[in-house]
């Protein structure tokens, strides 16, 4: 943990945040930017020994049309070189880095790491378009922010994984970002910021596309921006065909049907409900 709190580093993040504001504010097709050797390379690399295996914690599983990925975001229960990420990318110098960058004033941090913390997917696995749900129910609060830090070593291009950007009128994907080791990527979030990982991952077998997501948000947001509260916005990319279900792999049960029928919104209420279980 020292090692993000020293001035060095500390003075390093304001002047990135300076240097990369117009830059941020001005990329299409929304605001965004990737910033590489992010932070200290043994801070990351000590996370990445540490990142949990499939066995060790119990992660959250996302299998459908939209989306096959893993999700785990109870921080306290994991090791503390990822932890003590998760802590700083939620402290003062951070938030005052994003503000700067982002031109977002009162930026506030999520300390329950709603839909955040590790995120993980297997060969095959993807994240079809989206926007993200807009409202934190329960701080009350607009998501404006996101943040992924990527973990992967000697990741190939054609390994694929980007993290690919589309414009509003989802007619193509802009910008394509590959997940490579201590690789930060940030970005505004409105209702258009259109953004996933929609090809299926093709690392080798055994390995995996790894990430620390944190979200940010604000007491309000500007005008042009506000709507009603919603869930993930999936959107459909024109010419391409759905994902299918692979049934040979996840044959179809009680659990996949209800996953199917029901509406997000209540699925989401029952992985919060299932999460303070376990806690």
């Amino acid at each position: 943990m020292e090692d993000l709190f020293t001035d060095k580093f500390l003075r390093k993040l304001q002047s990135l945040a300076q240097e990369k504001s117009h830059e941020y504010q001005t990329n299409a097709p929304f605001p965004n930017i990737y910033l590489d050797e992010f932070l200290p390379v043994n801070v990351v690399e000590a996370a990445l020994r540490e990142f949990p295996e499939r066995t060790r914690v119990r992660w959250t599983e996302f299998d459908d049309h939209n989306q096959v990925k893993l999700a785990f975001d109870t921080t306290e229960k994991l090791p503390p070189p990822i932890r003590d990420i998760l802590y700083f990318l939620n402290s003062r110098p951070m938030m005052e880095f994003l503000e700067v960058l982002t031109g977002i004033s009162g930026v506030i941090p999520d300390p329950y790491f709603y839909g955040g913390g590790l995120h993980q997917i297997v060969p095959g696995g993807y994240l079809e378009v989206h926007a993200d749900f807009n409202r934190h129910e329960k701080l009350r609060l607009d998501r404006r922010l996101n943040l992924l830090l990527y973990l992967n070593q000697d990741w190939k291009e054609d390994y694929g994984g980007h993290l690919e950007l589309w414009n509003r009128e989802m007619t193509g994907s802009v910008r394509k970002i590959l997940p490579i080791f201590n690789r930060c990527a940030i970005f505004s979030t409105t209702d258009t910021s259109f953004h996933g990982h929609p090809e299926p991952l093709a690392c080798p077998p055994g390995r995996t596309r790894k990430s620390i997501a944190t979200y940010y948000y604000s007491n309000g947001r500007p005008e042009s921006e506000v709507s009603d509260g919603h869930t993930t916005l999936f959107q459909h990319r024109p010419g391409v065909a759905k994902h299918p279900v692979n049934v040979a792999k996840h044959p179809v049960n009680v659990k996949t049907v209800i996953r199917a029928i029901t509406p997000p919104i209540l699925l989401d209420a029952a992985r919060r409900l299932r999460r303070t279980k376990i806690g």
